[in-house]
């Protein structure tokens, strides 16, 4: 079953997922926005690569940092990269059994 944990910079997301399942890192995708970024700026198809992640890893633990509040950025890229990320998100949180808002270290279920 896959879980996304998702949350603000430097909010305990990574800390709070390994209390929760430990010794199960190797399950862990951790700073998935910064991997989306990377694959927009090799000029990877991001939505591919997801969809390979999600049928080679059925049991992943996604943790991202929320990008999409806030000001829109006046960069293009950086509006696409935002976009992308958070469709990507809403495409893996649609399929999730179990996604959380990590705020302060503390877990809210939202699914």
């Amino acid at each position: 079953m896959i879980e996304l944990y998702i949350g603000g910079y430097a909010q305990g997301k990574l800390e709070y997922v390994k209390r929760l399942h430990p010794g199960q890192e190797e399950r862990i995708k951790n700073h998935f926005h910064l991997w989306i970024r990377g694959l927009l700026e090799e000029g990877k198809d991001p939505e591919a690569e997801t969809e390979k992640l999600l049928k080679e890893n059925p049991d992943a633990i996604i943790i991202s940092d929320e990008i999409g509040n806030g000001i829109v950025p006046m960069d293009a890229a950086e509006r696409e990269y935002r976009e992308r990320l958070g469709r990507l998100l809403i495409r893996i949180a649609s399929e999730a059994g179990r996604v959380e808002r990590i705020i302060c270290g503390i877990g809210q279920r939202i699914k």
